[in-house]
Order: C-alpha cells, then structure tokens, then sequence
C-alpha cells in the first residue's frame, strides 16, 4: 500500500511492532512531539522538514529519509536520474499476476430493457464488465467526511485508505472504458487533486468543472468552501462524443436583468440558449423531502442530464459504480442510453425509483423547458415588464 500522510505510516508501523497508540504517542512525547503535532500530520503528504522531527519518525520507522519517501510514492529530485536510469530492472521487480482481470459472472439485483443494477462492491462489479465496453463513466463517491451511509459503507477511512481504494475502482473505471470515451468524477476539490493527478497519467485531459455549492458553511481558517470539483478525462486523444449544451441565461429573480454584462454582444447572442462554460452555477442540490427518494445525500437530475446529454448518444452505455439514490441509472433510462450501474448499499430504493419514473420525468420536463432557450417563460414576463432587451422583440 502507498502510504499518503506521515501519520498512516507512522500508525501502520506501530501495530507491526504491536504498539498501542498510547505508546506510540509516548515515544514520540519523550521526544517533544506532542499527540497534537502527531495528530496534525493525518492530511500531510509529505515529510516535514524538522531535524528533531525528522529523527523521531525515521527512528520509529527504522526507516531511512529516501526509504520514507519511496514509501509515501515520493521519488526525491536527488535520486530521479538513478531511477529512471534502471528503469528496466524496477519494471521487472514490478511484474505481477493478471489474475485479477478474470471476468467475474454476477447476478443482477434489478434490470430494465437497457439497463442492469448490482447490489456489492463496485470493485468486485468492475471486475465483471469487459474492456472498453462503456462509453461514458460517472462516479460520485463518499467524500471520506464521515457521513453515515448504509451499512457497509465506511465514510470515515485514513487518508492513505482511502486514496489508494479510490487508485483501485478508478483502475478499473479506465479499464472498461471504450477508447474515445469519457469519465466524469464528482468530488470535494481536495481529493480530485489526487484524482485529477493519478487519471492525467493514463488519460487526456478534458476539463474542471466547479459546480456551485449552494447553502454551505464556513470552515475555520480555510476560505469559504462554494464549489464541488467534476473532473472529467478521456481515454485516448479525442473525445468520440460532444454534444455542446446551451442553457438560459442567468438574470436577477427581482428585476429581470442579465447577471452578467454581454456589452454590445447581445444582438449576436444564440436565440437557443448560452453556451455551457466550466462553472456551473445553475445546479441546485436536491434538499426538499418531496424531491429525494433516500435519506442520504442525492444528486441533482439536472446535473447527470447535463453530463449525460454532452458525452453520449443514444444506445451509449453508461456506468456508475456508486449508484446511490440512482440518479444516473432514472436519468439514463429515461434519455435511452444504456446502463450498467452497481450500489452498496440499499438497491431497493434505485429499483423502486426505476419502477415508478413519473417523478424524474417531470423533472426532466422542467429542465427542458429551459434547456435550449436563451430565456425561460419566466423570465421573459419579468424582462418585458421592467423594458429589458428580449431576443425576439
């Protein structure tokens, strides 16, 4: 395992020598290091650069600096000439079994005339699905922020824990999807930055995209938290499928007028709508108890509407290893793409969602009714009462 914070391998360490962590942390106390500073160290990736701290963790460890180092995946400038000089030689000690690709049958939990749901371990899901079968992947995990989900789902991992689980279901994301195909995933910015890191070594990148976080709270001594990260890659150079998204613009609920100032632009401006740019601000999250299916987080319609209309065509397949409410999979099957999808926890909750599509599909209406449209109804009515510029008149 790839150790991602100080603290993991530090803590790893000690269960080998059968420690507990009272004696860990007074190892380190005879040494001034107090738990707090220890502590401190869960999020650090790195070893910091203090000659007492330095000596405490390599003697602890009874590891040297470069062997620490090699552990948390790091290479130090010092030693990179060495390494890729004997390249051949570390890729002959790194060769291992491809035992692990052996197709898996799995039965399905549920099914409809496009799609398949799998109630267990994404992983061990993965591991069913051929190569290069999907065309558009999706994947809205636990944000590791320890929520309580159904039972079996651990929200509250060691960093290095959960990094590197997040290394093994991306390895198999990429694995079955097709070449030219895309993979979006939805995450707190903190952990797509390994995400986005890991995926830029085997895919091309395509783009960021911050959606508005609506409604949350301040977090001391960090700036105010306003955006989840959607990264999206895609395998190989080009993208098999773009369909472009235009959308209404944005104006003020009170007055009517634009939001943002278009100057002498607005004569030009696509009677069908704005072109959707990498900040989505228009994404609501689903709060209201007559717009939920679960009692856990969910996902917007709008926002796998948007992703899944942009990526794919008809008869496309599309796959989410974290189904959750089932979102993806009521959105899917409604625009006709195929999908595969696997969940954890309670699939009772996405079959049922699945049985009864009048709900989603109302608000799928809704959505169109703005989609495609450089003005709503709505706000038409306000614009023209308060003398604003419409796109017609």
């Amino acid at each position: 395992m790839r150790f991602f914070s100080v603290y993991d391998l530090i803590v790893s360490r000690s269960k080998d020598k059968n420690m507990t962590n009272d004696d860990m942390f007074s190892f380190f106390s005879a040494r001034k290091i107090s738990k707090a500073t220890l502590i401190s160290l869960q999020q650090t990736s790195f070893l910091p650069d203090k000659p007492a701290f330095k000596n405490a963790v390599t003697d602890f460890l009874g590891m040297s600096e470069l062997e620490i180092e090699l552990a948390m995946g790091h290479i130090p400038a010092e030693y990179r000439k060495s390494y890729y000089d004997n390249i051949s030689h570390i890729a002959m000690l790194l060769q291992k079994s491809t035992d692990d690709n052996v197709l898996r049958e799995i039965k399905p939990f549920f099914e409809t005339d496009i799609g398949k749901l799998y109630n267990g371990d994404c992983i061990e899901i993965m591991k069913g699905i051929p190569n290069s079968c999907v065309d558009l992947v999706f994947a809205d995990p636990p944000f590791n922020l320890g929520k309580t989900y159904d039972p079996g789902i651990d929200d509250n991992m060691t960093m290095s824990k959960y990094i590197n689980w997040t290394y093994e279901w991306l390895d198999q994301c990429i694995r079955i999807l097709k070449p030219g195909g895309r993979i979006f995933i939805y995450n707190i910015p903190k952990w797509c930055t390994y995400i986005a890191a890991y995926l830029g070594e085997q895919l091309t990148f395509w783009d960021w995209i911050a959606v508005d976080m609506k409604f949350s709270l301040p977090i001391q001594n960090r700036l105010y938290p306003a955006h989840y990260a959607l990264v999206s890659y895609i395998k190989g150079v080009k993208a098999t499928t773009f369909n472009n998204q235009r959308i209404s613009m944005q104006i003020c609920r009170h007055c009517g007028g634009e939001i943002k100032d278009y100057g002498g632009y607005k004569s030009k401006m696509n009677p069908n709508g704005i072109n959707v740019s990498d900040v989505w601000s228009d994404i609501y999250p689903v709060r209201h108890k007559s717009s939920k299916n679960r009692e856990y987080n969910e996902l917007s319609v709008k926002l796998l509407d948007r992703i899944i209309c942009m990526s794919t065509n008809e008869s496309d397949v599309v796959f989410d290893p974290f189904g959750g409410s089932g979102t993806t999979f009521a959105v899917a099957q409604l625009l006709k793409r195929r999908w595969i999808g696997s969940e954890l926890g309670n699939c009772e909750i996405i079959k049922q969602r699945l049985l009864n599509p009048e709900k989603d599909k109302a608000q799928l209406d809704r959505i169109y009714q703005e989609k495609n449209h450089l003005f709503t109804e709505e706000s038409k009515k306000i614009r023209r009462k308060n003398g604003f510029w419409l796109s017609e008149e």
